[in-house]
Order: structure tokens, then C-alpha cells, then sequence
């Protein structure tokens, strides 16, 4: 459990933060960059659910947004110091649970017959924009990892909540009863 007593420091007016294992590092560097759109992500993931996501749905990204702390932790931390200390981090269970929840959606909202635009009700559209921020996130961590090492399966697990983010926002809006908004490229 993290027990925080205050929120500001002031340690960053400088412009610079600490990692997990103390390190002071510029706010703009390329593994705090990584980590803040995993949160951005978690928060846009939030907003999907608080905007009526379906409660059926709901678990499963509950253990999402717990998993982003994880990979959170797993990018807070650099690799040397990952291997003295107990730290959660993203295993081979969180990736292959992205596989089965897709494998189980798919087949319910049907193959695709064109290009989805985002859209539907609310939680739907906001799935497709944490889509989207997923895929920055995980660009930028493969930019960090030709800089520095970085958890194994941390870009496997973003490429696959990417995936089942775009199933989850079909599946939202199949359930809300507005269906796919396809696009139509006859152009207007």
C-alpha cells in the first residue's frame, strides 16, 4: 500500500522528478513521458467507465486500470532496480487475460466489413480515444526501450489493450444498441 502525506514537494519546481528508486531525471524525459500517457491512458479508461460503460463490462476494466498501476510501477523503476526490489510489473497472465477477453467479444460484435469510426454512445467514443492514447503510449515506450531497457511484455501488453480497447468500444456499442459507425469510402 503507498502512503502519500502530502502531495507537493516542490522537489519538481526545478523541472525535474525522482523515479521509483530515487533518481532525479528532467520531467520531459522519455521514460517519464511513457509513464504519464499510461496515466492519461488509466484516466481516459476511468472517464469510459464513469460515462455508463456497461456493467457487465465493467470488471474487466476495473483489473485494467489496476494493471496500468502496474506497468506504471514497471516504467517508474529502471531495470537494476526492478531486480532488487519486489515490485509489481506486467506478467505473461495480464497479456494472455487481453487475449481471452478479446477472443470472447469478438465474436459478438462480428467481423469487420470496413473501417470504424469513433463514435456510438459516450463510453463507446471514449474507448476509442483510449485506443488511441494507448498506441501513443506504447510508441513511446518503444522509443525508451532503444534508450533504456524496459519490462519485457510492458509494449506486448499495451499492443494487446490497444487491441481489446477497439473490441471493447464495438462491443460498448453494440450493447448500447448503436452498432458500428462505419466508414464510407466513397468520400464526401
Amino acid at each position: 500500500m503507498v502512503h502519500i502525506n502530502r502531495v507537493y514537494t516542490r522537489a519538481g519546481d526545478t523541472g525535474t522528478t525522482a523515479l521509483g528508486g530515487g533518481q532525479r531525471v528532467p520531467k520531459d524525459s522519455a521514460r517519464i513521458e511513457a509513464y504519464g500517457v499510461v496515466d492519461e491512458l488509466n484516466s481516459c479508461i476511468g472517464l469510459a467507465v464513469a460515462l455508463g460503460l456497461d456493467a457487465s463490462m465493467q470488471p474487466r476494466f476495473f483489473v485494467t486500470q489496476q494493471v496500468l498501476f502496474n506497468l506504471g510501477s514497471d516504467l517508474c523503476f529502471i531495470e537494476e532496480d526492478k531486480q532488487r526490489l519486489q515490485l509489481p510489473g506486467i506478467e505473461q497472465h495480464h497479456v494472455d487475460d487481453l487475449e481471452s477477453w478479446i477472443d470472447e467479444w469478438e465474436p459478438e460484435v462480428g467481423p469487420l466489413k470496413s473501417f470504424i469510426l469513433p463514435g456510438g454512445d459516450p463510453s463507446a467514443a471514449q474507448l476509442h480515444v483510449a485506443r488511441t492514447v494507448c498506441r501513443r503510449a506504447e510508441r513511446l515506450v518503444i522509443g525508451l526501450s532503444r534508450e533504456e531497457a524496459v519490462g519485457a511484455l510492458v509494449i506486448p501488453y499495451l499492443n494487446r489493450l490497444s487491441d481489446f480497447l477497439f473490441v471493447a468500444a464495438r462491443y460498448q456499442s453494440k450493447l448500447s444498441g448503436r452498432g458500428d459507425i462505419l466508414w464510407d469510402s466513397r468520400g464526401y
